[in-house]
């Protein structure tokens, strides 16, 4: 029999469950099933589920064709689990590394009923707040199991559903199921303590509980949190059937009820202003109807006035000490952020000076109407004319005329504007002005921190790329990736946009864990790949001869991307003996990432055949000439694939790479085509014909499939029709 069957029920979270997976199937232990329960889950939950079942067995997939809502799914799950024990683990969480075999031992040592294990909350700082588990119990239990009436205060407990491993046959002989409707950890996970002889409590880190932004129910106002009193009014019919077994838990159990009922009503994010005093007339009726004939243990201090005032159903005294002590906390904070804003004023440099009245004056465009034909763009700040905006902007221009676009760029980049393009030099009096007042903005980066996000305008993020390495708040737990980063200030960025732009399905589901928010995802492919998607053999001659490259000549294209963790470095490659494997016809360009722009000096006419590119506008033309790619951990490899053309992933520092900045799958497991991890292999991958072999072509042909689908060429269309003209895509 297998020991642990893991329930993992799906439902709008595309962007954890990848995590949540890998760490369970990560894990240095094997005796484990994965139940992944597809509660018809709208977005691609159910085809990552089916994914991971097709390359690991112990994965089983079951999809739902209606929405049955969390606890049904669980018990869906766990009618199809084998294993000895259940572990129903949500799909936005994740299991602590390398914890598995201390959960297996103690299972094995002590046949539990129920096991605790202990868990953390992981907020979006990578922030962790450490559960009640130390203070429930100072003194760690050890390996002794016990039953709930010996060890009363376990129900102080967080009562979910993912913080214990519950013995399947038990389960199953007791009868215990989850409930429909929010809250239905309630009426399991305490019942479930009732009913156990032996409780254990593994004293270990276990779970990260994340705490999303967006989409938890925690964080949802409306009138479903009422469903929260039937689940407790089955706990108490459950104990009522029990008596008189378990009538000496009742006080503990009433204690928590109240508890729960304040939390909940204490969350300004669930209950609205209109709905508390209701919620508490509900209180009110369940402590008068639940309380023990003998009483109940009163908290002490402030949380015993709140019980002694449910007691007698006094709203209007209770809700009084409540915006009182609010008021309080907001003085608090207001008095400690006017502290804060006297440093930068005293120490204010005449640059700032001037800085400040161009803000002043945006706030004052502010107060003007928004322009309501105009649309400001820019691309990997304001570096030039490039990318998916420029893609965007050419398809506004033929499918809304109306529209009139202002590209923002340096000044230094000013001449490499295409002729025609209307703009303003960052840091103007008009660039303050086009983006206090313009209808959309779109970018593949974020616009500055002072733009504000006003009513009616639309904020566009296309992105620059399918992600390999980490991004937005993923960066936080790799130290590399998180040096420098305001990830606070990240996030007020991210909750400007409206839209966010994604090449595959792959991407959303990155985008929507690194830049949790409330945005819109347009899954309609890069715009930026249209004219990869529709370019002919003509185009792509024409391309190579403004280059200086003729048809006859083989072209290597190597686009390396940048690396934090080794400032200034580049990878082990000397040209001159890789333009000697191509040949007497090849041709080998070499192009830096563009965080080296300011450091780019053009070489003139190739050398030797090797040609520095790097000061090239639009790297479109470079995809366009080569023959061949060869990258690292570039997202050139998702564009380039579009041609279905060879390329070569050339990782020479890959184990470093993946530990110091992180990546989001494993790029040699699953490579657009044949891999090189050192020079002499990236030398022999053309000598040997590796570079057009099968196994290369058959790689980049799942590639393909995976990333490149939706890249039919009419990718800025999409976005133009919906975004500016308010059509379906």
């Amino acid at each position: 029999m297998t020991l642990i069957s893991f329930v993992v029920p799906a439902y709008r979270v595309q962007g954890y469950l990848r995590e949540c997976l890998d760490s369970i199937l990560d894990q240095p232990f094997g005796d484990l099933e994965v139940i992944g329960v597809d509660d018809a889950s709208p977005d691609a939950s159910g085809e990552i589920l089916a994914e991971y079942a097709a390359r690991d067995p112990r994965v089983h997939p079951v999809r739902l064709a209606d929405n049955v809502g969390l606890g049904p799914a669980r018990n869906i799950g766990l009618d199809r689990a084998t294993g000895e024990y259940v572990w129903f683990v949500d799909g936005d969480d994740w299991l602590a590394a390398g914890v598995l075999p201390h959960v297996a031992d103690r299972l094995r040592d002590t046949r539990p009923d129920v096991l605790i294990v202990d868990h953390v909350r992981s907020h979006w700082n990578d922030v962790g707040t450490p559960s009640a588990m130390r203070d429930v119990f100072p003194d760690p239990p050890g390996p002794e199991t016990f039953a709930l009436r010996d060890r009363p205060e376990t129900l102080c407990l967080l009562h979910t559903a993912w913080n214990r491993l519950v013995r399947r046959e038990f389960l199953v002989g007791r009868g215990l199921r989850f409930a429909p409707g929010w809250y239905e950890d309630v009426s399991f996970s305490y019942p479930a303590l009732m009913a156990a002889d032996r409780i254990g409590v593994l004293d270990r880190v276990c779970l990260h509980y994340r705490q999303r932004r967006t989409g938890a129910i925690t964080r949802t106002r409306g009138d479903r949190h009422f469903e929260v009193f039937a689940q407790w009014h089955r706990v108490f019919r459950l104990m009522d059937r029990w008596a008189p077994v378990v009538d000496g838990l009742r006080p503990a159990v009433f204690e928590r009820m109240i508890w729960h009922y304040l939390t909940v009503l204490g969350n300004g994010e669930r209950i609205a202003p209109e709905l508390r005093a209701p919620f508490f007339a509900q209180m009110h009726e369940d402590y008068v109807r639940f309380r023990p004939p003998e009483g109940y243990p009163v908290p002490p201090g402030v949380e015993g006035l709140k019980h002694r005032l449910v007691a007698a159903g006094r709203w209007r005294t209770f809700s009084a000490l409540r915006e009182a002590h609010q008021a309080g906390e907001t003085a608090r904070r207001t008095a400690g952020q006017a502290r804060r804003r006297v440093t930068p004023v005293v120490r204010r440099t005449a640059r700032r000076a001037r800085d400040t009245a161009l803000r002043e004056y945006y706030r004052a465009e502010l107060r003007r109407p928004i322009d309501p034909t105009l649309a400001v763009y820019a691309a990997y700040w304001y570096r030039g004319y490039a990318c998916n905006p420029a893609a965007v902007y050419e398809a506004a221009r033929r499918l809304a005329p109306q529209v009139r676009g202002v590209w923002i760029v340096r000044r230094d980049r000013v001449a490499a504007l295409p002729p025609g393009v209307e703009y303003v030099v960052a840091g103007t009096r008009e660039y303050h002005r086009v983006l206090a007042r313009a209808h959309w903005l779109v970018n593949n980066v974020n616009f500055p921190d002072f733009v504000r996000k006003r009513p009616g305008s639309v904020h566009v993020q296309t992105h620059h790329g399918t992600p390999v390495k980490v991004m937005g708040l993923d960066q936080q737990r790799y130290p590399v990736g998180a040096i420098g980063m305001d990830f606070a200030g990240l996030l007020r960025r991210v909750d400007r946009w409206d839209y966010s732009i994604t090449a595959n399905g792959f991407s959303t589901q990155m985008w929507e864990r690194a830049y949790p928010a409330d945005y819109t995802t347009l899954e309609v492919g890069y715009p930026r790949n249209d004219r990869l998607a529709r370019a002919t053999a003509d185009q792509c001659r024409q391309v190579r001869a403004a280059l200086g490259i003729g048809a006859e000549e083989y072209v290597v294209l190597y686009a390396p991307t940048h690396r934090e963790h080794l400032p200034g470095w580049r990878p082990p490659f000397d040209p001159d003996r890789m333009h000697d494997v191509l040949g007497p016809t090849g041709r080998l360009l070499m192009r830096s990432h563009y965080f080296h722009d300011r450091e780019r000096r053009p070489r003139g006419p190739a050398a030797g055949g090797v040609l520095d590119v790097s000061d090239h506008d639009r790297v479109e033309d470079l995809y366009l000439a080569a023959d061949v790619l060869v990258t690292d951990y570039s997202s050139a490899m998702f564009d380039y694939a579009v041609l279905d053309r060879p390329i070569v992933v050339y990782a020479p520092d890959w184990d470093a790479y993946r530990v110091a900045r992180g990546v989001y799958f494993d790029l040699l497991a699953e490579p657009p085509g044949a891999v090189a991890v050192d020079f002499p292999g990236l030398l022999d991958v053309f000598r040997t014909g590796a570079v057009r072999g099968a196994a290369a072509e058959r790689a980049r042909a799942a590639f393909r499939a995976r990333f490149c689908a939706l890249e039919d060429g009419h990718a800025a269309e999409r976005v133009v029709r919906r975004v500016f003209l308010g059509k379906s895509t």
